[in-house]
């Protein structure tokens, strides 16, 4: 599911998520809780302003953003 994605730029762009919006709703990333890197991607393990956890996925050559996992924090 594709997800539009803000990020930190720090030294390099997009350095990490801080929002995303998913069908319609926005949602502020409180803490990632891991990121790790794949042979052409980079994912985050986020809790987000809803409770819940995602885990979204960016392609390092197009730049888009996916959306790979959902888990109720409830």
């Amino acid at each position: 599911m594709t997800v539009h994605v803000e990020c930190y730029a720090g030294r390099k762009a997009d350095e990490r998520p801080v929002r995303f919006s998913l069908s319609g709703h926005d949602y502020l990333v409180e803490e990632i809780i891991d990121q790790w890197y794949g042979p052409s991607d980079t994912y985050f393990k986020v809790l987000a302003s809803d409770g819940h956890r995602y885990i979204l996925r960016r392609h390092q050559e197009t730049g888009e953003w996916t959306l790979e996992s959902f888990r109720s924090g409830a």
